[in-house]
């Protein structure tokens, strides 16, 4: 017997008896499934993902060799996304917006004067945006590179 669980009272049970080659599912999603079949291979499945899947699961087997009991840890990564533009003072601001966890923004030229401000959205993402002046100038472009483990984008604005 192979069982998964979440880890709540009310949360998804998927569970297979190989000598009944009977399935059971309790609230679950319909995008938790088996990946393959449950009596080869009792991998669980989830796709696509969200972000409300993210939380800690277990896998219980059963069988004459003993008790297997396997936890595991679920971690949404959410790729933000990324806009580059300038106010008209000639301000630059460089947007990742809604990634998780947070994108890391730095500029080229490299800039100590770069301004950072974070939003914390109730779904767990953040929206990151830096800013900095390019008034005054010698350079025509300027280039920001957001950092995330799910993407590295590199913008540029020509400013002349």
């Amino acid at each position: 017997m192979v069982t998964w669980k979440t880890k709540c009272s009310t949360c998804c049970l998927l569970a297979y008896r190989s000598d009944h080659n009977e399935t059971r599912k309790l609230n679950c999603s319909e995008r938790m499934t088996w990946k393959y079949s449950p009596d080869s291979d009792p991998a669980l499945r989830i796709y696509p993902v969200s972000l409300g899947d993210e939380g800690n699961y277990s896998c219980e087997i059963v069988s004459s060799a003993g008790n297997f009991l396997l936890f595991s840890s679920l971690t949404v990564i959410v790729p933000p996304a990324v806009t580059l533009t300038c106010d008209k003072s000639g301000v630059v601001f460089c947007q990742a917006s809604a990634g998780k966890p947070a994108a890391d923004i730095s500029w080229i030229p490299a800039s100590n004067h770069s301004t950072e401000e974070e939003v914390y959205h109730p779904n767990g993402t953040v929206t990151r945006v830096s800013y900095i002046g390019w008034v005054n100038s010698a350079l025509p472009t300027v280039t920001c590179l957001v950092t995330h483990p799910a993407i590295n984008q590199t913008l540029s604005l020509d400013l002349s």
